[in-house]
């Protein structure tokens, strides 16, 4: 189905996804950011701050914000860069996806502009391609070097994602590896735990992570599965009760009900020579799942990129 424009209450245009299946998602042209998911049933499959401030020039707290061309503060910018509180635009040279009853898309652009460039002076073209069908929401970005010189950057799509109780969630797929841990300092450890559960802060940099990672949530009888490409890091963070009340646009019970597995590249910045191209992707897919043991079965859960 092809994507529709409307304008929300506080006049930010916003373009409408649905397929035939029943799920739709929304998606702002302000930070090319996904604000919501709802699956078949209308249950929200992201997290949105019950605080969330809408209105330019503040980050919106929740959803799926794109940090371009730094994440956290690993570099000299804002925190998490500027693409999250820009106006992006519909990328009309982009060739589209032929529009279909069972999947709807959108491709958007970000640019940079000469008030960019007095703060980053790098000459770049970003686009994001948000894909829904059943079951299933893919993004697709590329940076593109329009400058004539090398530059490098940081990327990451934070996502905001919806559970039922933290305590009750458990995370697969990073078992082993090794983390940067926010709280110490970006000091690196090894992940000790068969999966990671959740009993107070956790705001760590996942290192070289496999391509799927696996969200459990018990009480919802559901697992949610992050498959990505070109994004080797993975951020993991839920700010507890401590943090969430010191944070403005954060409701002191929301940590309760969210939790953020970013794809992300942090480690090692990507470098683009003048007029390459880099692409990154991720999908989020949701499946039943009634197992108890917390094994993931690739079998059921895994899906490929269209």
């Amino acid at each position: 189905m092809p994507p529709n424009i409307v304008h929300d209450a506080d006049g930010l245009p916003r373009v409408i996804l649905t397929e035939s299946g029943g799920s739709s998602a929304e998606v702002l042209l302000y930070g090319g950011q996904v604000v919501s998911w709802k699956n078949e049933r209308k249950a929200e499959l992201l997290f949105m701050s019950n605080k969330a401030i809408w209105k330019p020039p503040k980050a919106i707290r929740g959803g799926i914000p794109v940090c371009f061309p730094q994440f956290a503060n690993f570099g000299s910018l804002e925190q998490h860069g500027f693409a999250r509180n820009r106006l992006w635009s519909l990328d009309s040279n982009h060739s589209p996806l032929p529009p279909t009853n069972s999947q709807s898309s959108v491709d958007l652009i970000l640019k940079s502009t000469e008030e960019d460039l007095k703060t980053w002076p790098r000459s770049f073209e970003l686009r994001l391609r948000i894909s829904l069908s059943a079951g299933k929401l893919t993004l697709i970005s590329r940076v593109r070097n329009t400058d004539n010189k090398a530059f490098s950057f940081t990327f990451a799509m934070r996502n905001y994602l919806s559970v039922s109780d933290i305590s009750e969630v458990r995370v697969e797929g990073l078992e082993t590896l090794d983390y940067f841990d926010n709280l110490m300092q970006r000091e690196r450890f090894t992940e000790q735990a068969d999966a990671i559960t959740f009993d107070g802060e956790v705001d760590r940099v996942y290192l070289s992570t496999p391509t799927k990672i696996a969200i459990i949530d018990h009480e919802k009888k559901r697992t949610l599965v992050l498959r990505k490409e070109g994004l080797p890091d993975s951020v993991v963070w839920n700010p507890w009760d401590k943090k969430a009340k010191a944070l403005p646009d954060f409701g002191d019970e929301d940590y309760k009900t969210m939790l953020r597995v970013d794809s992300a590249v942090v480690e090692n910045p990507i470098v683009l020579k003048p007029f390459e191209e880099w692409k990154g992707c991720q999908e989020l897919s949701i499946v039943s799942s009634s197992y108890c043991s917390g094994q993931l079965d690739p079998s059921k859960v895994l899906y490929g990129f269209s």
